[in-house]
C-alpha cells in the first residue's frame, strides 16, 4: 500500500509527495489521504458474518432479488468488525445486522425512489412509525426494523434506546431528500449533496451503541458538550466523504448524484480525478479539526466519554479500510490516476 500523505498540499495527481507514480485511482486516494488512527479488527468477525447471514434470512431479506448478491459485494459483517473493534460479541451482532438492514433499506429506497420520489411515503412511513410509535410492521424490512429494535432496546438504556431511535428516523428521512435530489437534480448545490449526505449515511444511529458498550454511562454534560456533539458531526462526515472517495466511480456510472467528490466535479467541471482530490482535502480538513478538539477535550472526560470517542474514531478508519477492500467499490481500480 503507498505510504499516506500527512499534508493538504496541491501534489500532482498521478503521483505521491516522494514522486512515485500510482496506477489508479484508489492509490491516488491512499497517497494523499491522511488517515492516522491504527488499523484493528474485531475478533468477534466470524461470528458475525454468519450471524447476519442468520438474521437477514429469519427475516426473508435475503429472498428479495438481488439481496444475497449485494450483502456478498458489501460484507456487512466485515465493515461493523473495522468501525466497531473493540466492542463484545453480542454488540458487534447489533452492529452487523443494522449495517446490513441499512444497506437492504437504502438500495430499495433508491430503486423506488428513481421511479418517483412519492413511491417512498408508504416506505418511509411505515418505518417512521415503527421507530417512533413502536406500530406493528407490514413487510418484511419492516419487520426487521422491528426487530433490530428490540435488540437494542435489550442492550441499551431507555435514554441511548430513544437516541437510536430517533437518528435512524433522521436517516429514514434523508431517503426522501436523496431521492427528490435525483429527481431534480438542477436544484441540487454542493451545500445540499453535503446536508443529505450526512442523513443518507447512516453513522450516527450507531454511535448510541457505543454509549452502551461503556460500563457507565456518559454524563450528560460529556454528551451534550459542543465539543463532543462537533466531534460526532465531523466523525460522521468523515466517514461518509471516506467512502464517497472510494464510490465516486461506481456512483458516476449509476448516474447517481449524492457524492462528495461527484458534487466537486459539477461545480468545477474538472476530471474525477481532480474533484477526488478536492473532496480529500475535504476529509483531511475535517480529521484535523477532529484531531484538534479531540486532544483538547479529552483530559475532561471520564473512561465512558473516552470510549464514546473511540467508538466515532473507529468510523473513520473503520469506513477507510473497508471500502479499500470491499468488491462493491472494486472500480474504483479501474480508472487511472491521471485523467
Amino acid at each position: 500500500m503507498t505510504t499516506l500523505s500527512t499534508t493538504h498540499e496541491e501534489i500532482p495527481l498521478a503521483a505521491t509527495e516522494e514522486g512515485e507514480p500510482v496506477p489508479n485511482l484508489r492509490d491516488l486516494i491512499d497517497a494523499h489521504l491522511h488517515m492516522p488512527f491504527p488499523f484493528r479488527r474485531n475478533p468477534h468477525e466470524p461470528e458475525a458474518v454468519a450471524g447476519v447471514e442468520a438474521w437477514l434470512s429469519e427475516w426473508g431479506l435475503d429472498a428479495e432479488p438481488g439481496v444475497a448478491e449485494m450483502i456478498h459485494r458489501t460484507r456487512p459483517a466485515v465493515l461493523a468488525s473495522c468501525t466497531s473493534p473493540a466492542v463484545d460479541a453480542g454488540l458487534l451482532q447489533i452492529v452487523a445486522n443494522q449495517i446490513a438492514y441499512q444497506f437492504v433499506f437504502d438500495d430499495h429506497a433508491e430503486a423506488v425512489g428513481r421511479r418517483s420520489p412519492g413511491r417512498l411515503l408508504p416506505v418511509l412511513c411505515e418505518s417512521t412509525e415503527i421507530l417512533r410509535d413502536g406500530r406493528a410492521p407490514s413487510t418484511p424490512l419492516g419487520a426487521a426494523l422491528t426487530d433490530l429494535h428490540r435488540q437494542v432496546r435489550e442492550r441499551c438504556t431507555p435514554a441511548q434506546a430513544a437516541r437510536w431511535a430517533w437518528k435512524s428516523r433522521e436517516y429514514v428521512h434523508g431517503l426522501l431528500y436523496e431521492a427528490v435530489a435525483q429527481a431534480h437534480p438542477f436544484l441540487l448545490g454542493t451545500g445540499d449533496c453535503v446536508s443529505i449526505r450526512s442523513l443518507t449515511a447512516g453513522v450516527e444511529p450507531f454511535y448510541p451503541l457505543y454509549e452502551a458498550a461503556q460500563s457507565r454511562e456518559l454524563p450528560v454534560a460529556e454528551l451534550h458538550h459542543p465539543v463532543m456533539e462537533r466531534l460526532s458531526r465531523l466523525s460522521s462526515d468523515v466517514a461518509v466523504w471516506t467512502a464517497d472517495l472510494f464510490s465516486a466511480v461506481k456512483e458516476q456510472r449509476a448516474g447517481d448524484l449524492i457524492n462528495l467528490a461527484l458534487a466537486h466535479q459539477r461545480r468545477r467541471r474538472c476530471s474525477l480525478q481532480d474533484a477526488v482530490l478536492s473532496a480529500v482535502r475535504e476529509v483531511n480538513d475535517a480529521i484535523e479539526e477532529f484531531q484538534e478538539l479531540h486532544a483538547r477535550i479529552e483530559p475532561t472526560l471520564s473512561p465512558a466519554g473516552i470510549g464514546y470517542l473511540e467508538g466515532m474514531t473507529g468510523w473513520m478508519r473503520g469506513c477507510y479500510d473497508w471500502c479499500r477492500a470491499v468488491p462493491r467499490y472494486a472500480d474504483v481500480v479501474s480508472v487511472p490516476a491521471a485523467p
